[in-house]
């Protein structure tokens, strides 16, 4: 299964060059670990800026440089940690985003966010920018309230399929929406539909109600 939907090219090359926030990196390579087309975007960005920082002049090291780096490799190894004993792979999660569930999907201990939707934080909710990541299981002809964004977010489908005014999204494929673009998501028919949700900010909700839940629930 090859996805249909991608990251645009700007969030691509933002991720080669390592600028993207830790949210929207995981979310970027989780889809990068479906898309062999977006993998091959990817390495033609990282190629780039090799390129370009060969042709930068080099710099001069700081006064003692040298000596610290020496001094460090006299001292005794870290002794590593024991090897964890790997458990069941979740064929539902790609591999980046595997690291931050201690299970698979199954076993993800969901919290009621609405009629129909439940979700899991996955990072620290930001306080100060109101940027987070979080996965939502959202039942089957949910129609999710109508919103605008703050700065960008990226909403990878892990199972089942959502439609919004963008398109249709399945498993692999990524949605991405920024300022400009005000929707309203509506969940498959056929199956819950399991997405993973990086934004930079607060969403911007056209309804009172809606926007007097965010206040209750960081969303």
């Amino acid at each position: 299964m090859t996805p249909r939907q991608h990251p645009s090219e700007a969030t691509l090359l933002s991720y080669a060059a390592g600028s993207l926030t830790e949210a929207l990196a995981l979310v970027t390579a989780s889809h990068l670990s479906f898309c062999p087309e977006c993998r091959h975007q990817v390495a033609q960005g990282e190629a780039m800026g090799g390129s370009l920082l060969d042709t930068l002049a080099p710099l001069a090291l700081e006064a003692g440089a040298r000596e610290r780096v020496l001094a460090l490799l006299d001292k005794p190894a870290a002794r590593p940690a024991p090897a964890k004993k790997p458990g069941l792979a979740d064929p539902l999660v790609p591999a980046p985003l595997a690291r931050y569930l201690r299970g698979g999907i199954d076993t993800i201990p969901w919290r009621l966010l609405a009629p129909g939707v439940r979700h899991f934080e996955l990072l620290p909710h930001d306080l100060l920018r109101g940027g987070n990541l979080r996965m939502l299981k959202i039942a089957p002809g949910k129609c999710l309230p109508r919103h605008g964004h703050t700065g960008t977010e990226l909403t990878l489908v892990l199972r089942g399929s959502y439609s919004d005014e963008l398109g249709q999204f399945g498993r692999g494929d990524i949605g991405e929406t920024d300022d400009d673009i005000v929707h309203e998501p509506v969940s498959g028919r056929d199956e819950d539909c399991i997405c993973v949700i990086a934004t930079e900010g607060p969403l911007k909700f056209d309804s009172l109600i809606a926007r007097a839940f965010q206040r209750l629930t960081g969303f």
